[in-house]
């Protein structure tokens, strides 16, 4: 074998384990983060994570509607339990008879027409206050100082994780002031849950008020953030009023 021949067959040789090193470096990289993602979301890959669905709120609504809205939240929640390889199980808020921490919870939609939200919010984030009604200004979502009143112009979500005793799995809420700030809370989520993660760590509470700008126009795509409220959402205050 001549010199020039032996040199190329060892120019290939390395350049073989060049690109297999690189692959496996990517390959790690993907995977380290995949296991972030998983961690953040307290979703191993195998395990179940549970998704409360609320009912719709109007006249002539059944008990078991969903808005169409809601339903296109539900369904980019199940997409994102599935992308981190677990397997979601959609329940109905009234039908939710379970403790907290054996399963990662996805909790969508307002106390009203979401018992267990209601549940989640006086247990978790007592300094959250949330009313709705028919007249205009009734849908408002009160944390301390702060009343965020959806109109035409905005809608808000109140967008939450809670970390469980124990080191349990989480539970997230996503309640919004109309079926769109749902769709915008969840969305939200899914596209800004690694900057989360690192602002508030892959094991904490936050609470934070989205605003969904002109939601009329722009739907559920025009989202920032109102407000981090989660300092006053963790205070309990001296005196509740009751949500009507």
């Amino acid at each position: 074998m001549t010199d020039s021949v032996l040199n190329v067959l060892l120019g290939l040789v390395a350049s073989a384990i060049s690109a297999a090193l690189g692959w496996l470096a990517q390959a790690l990289r993907r995977r380290r983060k995949v296991e972030r993602v998983r961690e953040f979301f307290g979703l191993p890959a195998g395990s179940e994570c549970l998704i409360v669905v609320p009912r719709s709120i109007g006249t002539g609504s059944h008990a078991t509607t969903v808005t169409r809205r809601d339903a296109y939240a539900l369904m980019w929640l199940a997409g994102l339990v599935e992308e981190c390889g677990a397997r979601p199980e959609l329940v109905a808020h009234d039908a939710a008879h379970r403790g907290l921490g054996v399963k990662t919870e996805l909790c969508l939609g307002g106390p009203v027409s979401n018992e267990r939200m209601a549940a989640h919010l006086a247990w978790g984030l007592p300094g959250v206050l949330v009313t709705s009604g028919p007249g205009p200004g009734s849908n408002v979502i009160v944390v301390g100082e702060h009343d965020f009143t959806a109109d035409r112009d905005q809608a808000h979500t109140l967008l939450a994780r809670i970390a469980t005793p124990d080191g349990g799995r989480p539970v997230f809420l996503v309640s919004g002031q109309t079926g769109t700030a749902n769709q915008a809370g969840v969305r939200y989520l899914v596209a800004h849950h690694r900057e989360l993660a690192r602002r508030y760590g892959r094991d904490g509470t936050f609470a934070l008020v989205l605003r969904a700008v002109n939601p009329e126009a722009y739907g559920p795509d025009m989202v920032e953030v109102a407000a981090d409220v989660t300092a006053e959402a963790l205070q309990r205050p001296a005196a509740r009023s009751t949500v009507v």
